[in-house]
């Protein structure tokens, strides 16, 4: 999980958190999660799943268009860089707002500014206006969705210049600089 997805989450996501609740994150980075670390000992029940089917997540799944859970499950949906690997978002969102209750919250945060990279697809970057158009379309009122930047810009150039390397992708540095890593950070809550 890259630096700015970790700073968004402590500046708009952490005060969503409340002891007792049931959490499902998707596509955690590692066991626990980035995320599920930031909360410390909170008193959650954090559960996973992922369209990879590694034995430490909670639920296998067989698509990403169908999680194998009862609706109206979780207080708290959340998912960072995975809706860039998402192809039809438009549906895969309307299954994260079918799995949280009433009254509960999807959490998202995507890169905007992140250079290509298949994970086994990358597909889109999603700004503030598509995520509440995606909130629309899953029932979901957005109460949250901005784009930002919290990294120091020495780390998020020294990140741009790996990921664009790694791309296969080579080009002059513009004297000016590198662009920061910007991410979209969202939250939608379902009707209760």
């Amino acid at each position: 999980m890259h630096l700015n997805s970790q700073l968004l989450f402590r500046k708009h996501a952490l005060h969503l958190f409340q002891p007792g609740m049931r959490v499902l994150e998707i596509g955690p980075d590692s066991h626990p999660s980035s995320f599920r670390k930031l909360l410390g000992d909170m008193d959650l029940k954090w559960e996973t799943i992922d369209i990879f089917n590694d034995p430490r997540l909670t639920y296998k799944t067989s698509g990403e268009y169908s999680f194998p859970i009862a609706d109206n499950t979780f207080d708290l949906v959340v998912s960072a860089q995975v809706v860039e690997h998402v192809r039809k978002t438009w549906v895969w969102i309307k299954e994260l707002a079918r799995v949280c209750k009433p009254g509960g919250m999807v959490l998202t945060i995507n890169p905007v500014s992140w250079g290509y990279h298949e994970a086994p697809i990358d597909c889109w970057r999603i700004y503030p206006e598509g995520m509440r158009t995606l909130h629309e379309e899953a029932g979901l009122k957005t109460e949250l969705s901005t784009c930002e930047s919290l990294e120091p810009f020495t780390k998020s150039a020294k990140r741009f210049v790996r990921v664009v390397t790694d791309s296969l992708i080579r080009f002059r540095a513009p004297s000016h600089g590198f662009p920061p890593i910007v991410d979209t950070i969202s939250v939608g809550r379902k009707a209760a």
